[in-house]
């Protein structure tokens, strides 16, 4: 295996995360301009669910088999026993989604127009697992190319649709409109695997006797998919939370739910969303980051393994000053640009130079987990949601509004870093 492999992955996969975050751009561009404020306010109250529910219909299955073939190469047998699991997964998700969306959406959401938009989300979740498990197979086999090709016909697909039919939708209502924007990831997932099938090896073919539940594979998926997903649900769980707790809490207070809406949504869509268009520069280290290392730790090249640990982190640190700091000196333009108000500024004005820090935050997470210290990572992104959450409770009945939302993001961001790189830190003591 060529030594350069490591960069040549990261720079497909920046190359490729680059065109597909400036297509998701214009996307989200024309998407939140078709769905105005009301439109955006009913989308970011729906998208902590549905983040959720991505959370376990992926169950950290693209990472998981990731790590198992770059170490073992026993791919048909991985992914076959990788669909056993989110077959069981699929069916108990979308019939519980559906039994209990009323629920959510009149007592938890304190929004009936929520209904529709919960159920069409749990339709497009086997659509997504497929993808999750054939991004799993390539990353493991550290080719990124598949990857990169796919997302950006995947996201020019999803563009055309938007494009042509959000419009003659959007005249059937907000509710019509935002379940149709979720639909659309059906399309779109379904088109992305099925560019994926034409980069698997000839030679891949699946017999009968590769179709058997194979138990012991099975176990050592779960073995890293459970406890690094177990991490990210408990975050996902609270993240779900969020909005129920701030609502609830703010009209408590006496504070209007459309206004509680509305600032949620210009706090999610326009400002953090601004805030994390650079992101796909650090996915693609931290995505090429984790096989690499786990290749290199398996070999026993701990110098090598330290050595890309240093050059992972000062690319990202280099990536996240310029990035937050152009985002903080252009933000008036750029929000009036892509979004046509200037409503959020405040927001990133507050954000912005603790962002620096958050794009350390996934790749020590890949470092520690390709460490074998899955639990390690787990531990500390559990504590970091605990306390956003505890901070945000704390300081909404302390009146601080919506900004108490604001801060807990940033005490969250500083904990979870810092303990990231305490412990991967630790690790080489």
């Amino acid at each position: 295996m060529p030594k350069n492999i490591f960069f040549k992955s990261t720079l497909i996969l920046l190359i490729g995360g680059f065109f597909t975050k400036i297509l998701g751009l214009i996307i989200k561009i024309i998407f939140t301009r078709i769905l105005k404020e009301p439109g955006i306010a009913l989308y970011s109250l729906i998208m902590p669910t549905y983040s959720l529910l991505i959370s376990l219909a992926n169950f950290n299955i693209q990472l998981s088999i990731s790590k198992r073939i770059s170490s073992n190469k026993r791919s048909k047998k991985t992914i076959i026993n990788a669909c056993y699991i989110m077959l069981v997964l699929n069916i108990i998700l979308i019939s519980t989604t559906l039994l209990s969306s009323k629920f959510i959406s009149i007592n938890l959401l304190k929004n009936k127009s929520t209904l529709l938009p919960l159920i069409a989300c749990s339709l497009t979740l086997p659509f997504i697992s497929i993808g999750y498990i054939i991004k799993g197979y390539f990353y493991g086999r550290q080719n990124v190319k598949p990857h990169m090709i796919s997302n950006v016909l995947e996201q020019t697909f999803r563009l055309i649709i938007i494009s042509f039919l959000l419009p003659k939708i959007a005249k059937y209502g907000i509710v019509i409109t935002v379940t149709s924007l979720i639909l659309f990831n059906i399309l779109s997932e379904s088109f992305s695997i099925f560019i994926f099938m034409f980069f698997l090896p000839k030679h891949f073919k699946i017999k009968k006797e590769d179709l058997n539940f194979e138990i012991g594979e099975t176990k050592e998926l779960l073995s890293t998919s459970i406890p690094s997903i177990s991490g990210r649900l408990i975050c996902n769980i609270g993240y779900f939370f969020e909005p129920i707790l701030l609502t609830n809490i703010l009209l408590s207070q006496g504070l209007n739910a459309n206004y509680i809406a509305t600032e949620y949504g210009i706090y999610n869509a326009y400002a953090v969303s601004t805030l994390l268009f650079p992101s796909f520069f650090i996915s693609a280290i931290s995505n090429s980051l984790l096989p690499e290392i786990s290749r290199l730790r398996s070999e026993n090249n701990i110098k090598l393994v330290k050595k890309r640990i240093k050059e992972s982190l000062i690319i990202s640190c280099i990536i996240g000053i310029i990035c937050t700091l152009l985002i903080y000196i252009f933000k008036d333009t750029i929000m009036l640009k892509l979004y046509n108000t200037t409503k959020g500024i405040n927001y990133i004005k507050i954000l912005a130079p603790f962002f620096i820090l958050f794009y350390l935050e996934s790749p020590l997470s890949s470092i520690l987990i390709a460490l074998n210290k899955v639990k390690t990572s787990t531990f500390i992104s559990i504590s970091g949601m605990l306390v956003k959450l505890i901070t945000m409770t704390i300081l909404a009945f302390l009146n601080f509004k919506i900004y108490s939302l604001v801060i807990a993001e940033i005490i969250n961001i500083i904990y979870v870093t810092l303990l990231n790189y305490i412990h991967v830190k630790r690790s080489f003591k």
